[in-house]
């Protein structure tokens, strides 16, 4: 029974290099103001790793958007066409999952476009809008250097695709012209976002304090108000005094200032990924990595003979094989009940764990979450305390913060210590944040026109 004890013990003792000190967090918190500063800037732009695009959305929704409208989101392996009917404090959606094949994914933007547009037209056929012109608002969620509400260009690709010819070219007029070619359907697109907006805006809609936009899922980011007087890159003349900025802090810390709290686990895992040395801090908090970060610590310990009487299986040692889903069905459990963790091992070949095996893959997944909860939470009370308002609502989207039993009171907790005496927030999971927020961004940009003209 000793050595039992003791085995657990020095797990414990290895697993504090994934804690982080309130004096190590209040230091990321002020290397992320720093970069955001940076990133805002004309002069530090370039250089900054924090790039805080500016989107052009300068309106929110505020409950008056009116008609039907059509959002396109494409993220990753499949992309969902969407129609949107707004009415007052109500809307119908209806929505389909189109498959992006290998083959597109890795051929040319040419084809890719022509799919999208392909899928366009039949849904507008199958939802008996097909001789309609309707507005679409298109969510595109690789990182984008915006020049306009309806002009992005692509800074590169990620999520396994590569197609040729799109890298440094303008998305919008990809799909424009895809359009064109096949010239049988009327499609205005009023707007271009990445998730993160979609998030933000579809929160909005439902509650006016939502300021900033979260994704805690397979990737992170971030999305806030900004004042437009702080937003040097702003090209022609503000209409407005705010205006939405993405982030893109998941490569937060790509210049090494987060290298004082990461580990020889956070290492292993950047350098076998398809993008080594980009997106440091993504890869400490977001559902791709914190499987695998579990996983490389459950090796070690192992292979020190702390776990699993030494004896590991060949799942275990099989890079990507213990999936963040894991952390958090383990976590799910009671406190002295190992169902899901049982289930779990056994799936990994590790039938033959003890109890006292459960209590320590149970302790090292709880040490990543926490971590990467309490990173999430720097990083929204530098938002906060950045903007100084009285009381925000964060909309937050993302499969970690939606399926893991303790993300949402982790955070809740450590933002509550960060922000600034006297400033209220609220977390408010988003429903299908990045489809209807599009919609809502090209109903937002009609209902503007209409003002306008």
């Amino acid at each position: 029974m000793g050595i039992v004890v003791d085995n657990l013990q020095r797990i414990r003792e290895e697993c504090e290099v994934l804690k982080m000190t309130d004096k190590q967090i209040k230091e990321i918190m002020c290397r992320l103001h720093n970069d955001l500063k940076k990133g805002l800037s004309r002069a530090d732009h370039d250089k900054a790793t924090v790039k805080c695009w500016i989107t052009y959305i300068q309106d929110l929704p505020n409950g008056k958007e009116r008609g039907k409208f059509l959002a396109l989101d494409l993220g990753g392996t499949n992309f969902r066409v969407l129609i949107i009917n707004l009415g007052e404090n109500h809307f119908d959606m209806q929505s389909k999952i189109y498959a992006i094949p290998k083959h597109i994914m890795t051929g040319t933007g040419i084809a890719l476009f022509d799919h999208i547009a392909e899928c366009l037209a039949n849904f507008m056929k199958e939802h008996g809008v097909y001789e309609e012109r309707l507005a679409l608002g298109f969510t595109f969620s690789f990182p984008l250097k915006q020049l306009g509400l309806t002009k992005g260009v692509l800074q590169r690709w990620t999520k396994g695709f590569s197609c040729s010819g799109v890298v440094g070219e303008d998305v919008v007029q990809g799909l424009k012209d895809a359009i064109a070619r096949r010239g049988d359907v009327q499609i205005d697109i009023c707007a271009i976002l990445n998730d993160t907006t979609g998030t933000l805006m579809s929160c909005a809609w439902k509650n006016h304090n939502c300021k900033i936009g979260l994704i805690v899922g397979t990737g992170s980011n971030a999305c806030y108000v900004e004042k437009t007087a702080n937003c040097e890159l702003f090209d022609g003349e503000p209409e407005k005094e705010e205006l939405l900025i993405n982030t893109e802090w998941g490569a937060f810390g790509d210049d090494g200032s987060l290298d004082f709290v990461r580990t020889e686990f956070d290492r292993e895992v950047d350098v076998t990924s398809i993008n080594p040395g980009k997106q440091i801090q993504e890869k400490m908090i977001s559902g791709m990595y914190l499987g695998e970060l579990v996983r490389l610590a459950l090796v070690k310990f192992t292979r020190m003979g702390l776990l699993f009487g030494g004896q590991g299986s060949d799942l275990l040692f099989e890079g990507g094989s213990f999936y963040t889903k894991y952390v958090s069905e383990i976590e799910s459990d009671k406190p002295g009940d190992f169902t899901s963790c049982m289930e779990v091992l056994e799936e990994l070949g590790l039938s033959h764990a003890s109890d006292a095996d459960m209590a320590a893959v149970r302790y090292v997944c709880e040490c990543v979450s926490r971590r990467a909860a309490h990173l999430v939470s720097a990083g929204i009370a530098t938002l906060l305390n950045k903007m100084n308002e009285p009381r925000v609502t964060v909309g937050i989207d993302g499969s970690v913060y939606r399926f893991h039993p303790h993300f949402h009171t982790l955070m809740c907790e450590k933002i509550a210590q960060l922000v600034r005496p006297g400033l209220q927030f609220d977390l408010m999971l988003s429903e299908d944040g990045s489809g209807r927020g599009a919609a809502l961004v090209a109903a937002v940009a009609c209902r503007e026109a209409e003002q306008g003209s």
